[in-house]
């Protein structure tokens, strides 16, 4: 791929030169020959040269069409090549033959929205290794009763292992970012950390609890639409606290609302 290729502020690049993180990222994958993943935004192709020769299949999303064409022009066996954004995408028709391995240098302007979107998908993946700003990978291994512990730290460490592979400073790009980065690896569970009876009702109720962050419980989930008598009788069912906020919420705590609430909320 050629290195001519003028970065483009508006699709959020930021081309990987470093070889030290570029192999990190790599080995994080574990990857095999009879692997098949997908590469979000490859770029100028500093993690495809490796990782496309080495595995079975490989699927290269790229919202820039003038990449993609050289893309098009490589000829990988087993490439396939997707000129389109990624966030409005169908990865289910796309992805027909899980698992797949997700290994991408993220833009950051869409980095929480594509994990969302794995989230929804998740059954589709077994290993994510991406790229993230430094801030958005220390929320995502979070604590709770920290300031860093929100949504996407709850959804992520229910359905996944989240480690550290490599921080990445701003010398490892061009054009070079303003922040510091890190490189996760997900890899995910044979089963969720807490039993959780309806997945969605689940993501509902996480994101409201954070809609506002400096509110309570009872606050955060009413001004989401949930019923006072509802929220109430969940509370006393399971010894919840209303007052207390949702940063404060470990993992098994959540899902006792989200099971108990849902049940009450739908025997009505």
């Amino acid at each position: 791929m050629t290195q001519s290729h003028r970065p483009r502020k508006r699709f959020g690049q930021n081309f990987l030169h470093d070889q030290n993180v570029i192999r990190a990222i790599v080995t994080a994958a574990k990857l095999e020959q009879h692997d098949k993943v997908l590469e979000i935004g490859p770029g100028r192709g500093a993690l495809t040269h490796l990782i496309a020769p080495a595995v079975a299949e490989m699927h290269l999303i790229e919202i820039d069409r003038d990449l993609a064409a050289k893309w098009e022009s490589q000829q990988y066996p087993g490439v396939h090549v997707h000129t389109a954004d990624a966030l409005k995408l169908d990865w289910g028709a796309l992805l027909s033959a899980p698992p797949y391995k997700l290994v991408a240098n993220l833009p950051y302007n869409i980095s929480s929205q594509i994990l969302f979107k794995v989230i929804e998908h998740r059954h589709l993946f077994s290993t994510l290794v991406l790229m993230f700003q430094k801030e958005v990978a220390q929320r995502l291994r979070a604590q709770p009763g920290t300031k860093n512990y929100g949504i996407l730290t709850v959804l992520c460490q229910l359905w996944f292992d989240v480690d550290p592979v490599i921080q990445v400073g701003p010398q490892a790009f061009t054009p070079q970012p303003k922040v510091d980065s890190e490189v996760l690896r997900f890899r995910r569970l044979a089963e969720p950390r807490a039993v959780v009876t309806e997945p969605l009702f689940f993501i509902q109720v996480v994101k409201a609890a954070f809609a506002q962050r400096r509110k309570t419980l009872r606050n955060s989930l009413q001004s989401q639409g949930f019923d006072t008598a509802d929220l109430d009788a969940t509370a006393s069912h399971i010894g919840l606290d209303l007052q207390r906020r949702g940063e404060t919420l470990d993992l098994t705590e959540f899902a006792a609302l989200t099971n108990t609430l849902y049940t009450i909320v739908h025997s009505a």
